[in-house]
């Protein structure tokens, strides 16, 4: 059973930095995509602020463009999510959800969630 492991959230002073990451181990599928989800404590869903799939541009939601930066070591289907110039209102529990490709002839799709972790951007 292939199982995603998110981390790097934390504590941060207004217009620091933090670097989220999430892996999933496995040899028997391949990246296809990623996105990149938060909710605050006022929300009742999880709203889409980036991502990217095999071969294309990432895109990000205005209110993280130019801030937030997706890359990753996609061959070990792992991703990082580089969060700059973060602001109190990013104040959120941030979501992996990483998409996995099999091998032929069933090229099964697996759609992995992360279990979330707490950015606080606060003085």
């Amino acid at each position: 059973q292939v199982r995603l492991v998110e981390s790097g959230g934390g504590l941060v002073q207004p217009g620091g930095s933090l670097r989220l990451s999430c892996a999933a181990p496995t040899n028997s599928f391949s990246f296809h995509m990623v996105d990149w989800y938060r909710q605050t404590s006022s929300q009742n869903e999880r709203e889409l602020i980036a991502g990217v799939t095999t071969g294309g541009l990432p895109q990000y939601a205005a209110s993280v463009e130019g801030r937030f930066t997706i890359s990753g070591d996609y061959d070990r289907n792992t991703c990082f999510l580089q969060m700059d110039s973060l602001k109190p209102e990013d104040t959120a529990v941030y979501y992996c959800r990483l998409r996995l490709l099999g091998e032929a002839p069933a090229y099964e799709l697996l759609d992995l969630w992360g279990q979330g972790t707490l950015v606080n951007v606060s003085s």
